[in-house]
């Protein structure tokens, strides 16, 4: 694990501008983008996931990109697929003597190749799976999103299945709360040095409304209504959360245009206060961030971000 190429990642909040600045590092540094964003692994979801494809051109040269585009709309993918799909992407990259610059706001996918996934040994309750199995998919999904478990960060409910045991897991450490969940370390654990970008509030709040703004005028509702018409349930749509679930909501006629726009709006700026809330507790158990400070000109961040990337790189090899 020692002799690995190093990751650089560059991770933060929906809106912060991850996509433009890792394109751009890895142009500077001779990278290629390997993408751990959940959803932009789906072909055809390209407005609501923020593929922003044309940003992998800087100064008219083609960044490579990997994990975007290699899944069905409608499909369900897990943690599980994304390292083994990423470990073959990474060998690839590495192969080509290419630096695997990792972007991407999916901190559970990010944690997961650093430090291995939940693998926890809850013991079954079966009243309480009996209880669950009564329940619709879409209830199960929101009675887990509602939880305040410390579980939520590191679950897979990427099937039923999986989100039944994910609500047996929150409710056993919801009654047992000095129980550790417990790291699995089978896959492998890359070494990295990770960038952060963590934009003030205020500007974070103020890109996401702008930016579902000129989503919804790019046409964002008739990109939803097309994965219908190819027949894909709204249940599967609903699954994939925030843009897919509300305005498939608004097409089905259980919410108004105003409605809907509201609550994804809200709902879009809560997600991302979570994924901050996720960051630092990477932080706490033990993953060094470096926040790069807002208010550098880009120039400066990308100077920043390559001289520490290899520095870092120079000082493993050197170990060796």
């Amino acid at each position: 694990m020692n002799k690995k190429t190093p990751l650089l990642v560059i991770l933060g909040p929906t809106a912060s501008g991850k996509t433009h600045l890792a394109t751009r590092v890895a142009h500077e540094i001779g990278g290629e983008i390997l993408s751990a964003d959940s959803r932009q692994v789906y072909r055809q979801m390209d407005i609501g996931t923020g593929k922003d494809l044309s940003e992998y051109v800087v100064d008219g040269k083609n960044i490579p990109y990997h994990l975007i585009n290699i899944r069905d709309a409608g499909e369900q993918y897990n943690v599980n697929d994304f390292q083994h799909d990423f470990a073959t992407a990474y060998r690839e990259v590495v192969a080509r003597e290419r630096i695997p610059v990792v972007c991407g706001g999916t901190g559970f996918y990010i944690y997961a190749l650093l430090k291995g996934h939940a693998n926890d040994t809850v013991p079954v309750n079966a009243p309480l799976r009996e209880s669950l199995e009564n329940q619709t998919t879409e209830q199960l999904l929101e009675r887990f999103r509602q939880s305040d478990s410390p579980y939520h960060a590191f679950a897979d409910t990427s099937t039923r299945k999986r989100l039944i045991r994910a609500l047996e897991i929150a409710a056993f450490l919801d009654e047992h709360p000095q129980h550790q969940i417990q790291f699995g370390t089978k896959e492998p654990v890359y070494p990295a040095i990770i960038f952060g970008l963590d934009p003030p509030v205020e500007t974070r709040r103020q890109k996401i409304s702008g930016r579902l703004a000129a989503r919804l005028k790019q046409g964002l509702t008739e990109e939803v209504q097309g994965l219908l018409d190819q027949g894909i349930t709204p249940d599967q749509l609903i699954y994939y959360g925030l843009e897919y679930k509300y305005v498939t909501h608004y097409l089905t006629g259980e919410m108004d245009y105003g409605e809907m726009y509201a609550k994804l709006e809200t709902e879009i700026h809560r997600f991302a206060k979570r994924q901050m809330t996720f960051f630092r507790k990477m932080e706490k158990d033990g993953l060094k961030i470096n926040w790069i400070p807002d208010e550098w000109p880009e120039a400066q961040k990308i100077a920043f971000i390559v001289r520490h990337y290899r520095e870092f790189k120079s000082i493993r090899e050197g170990s060796m």
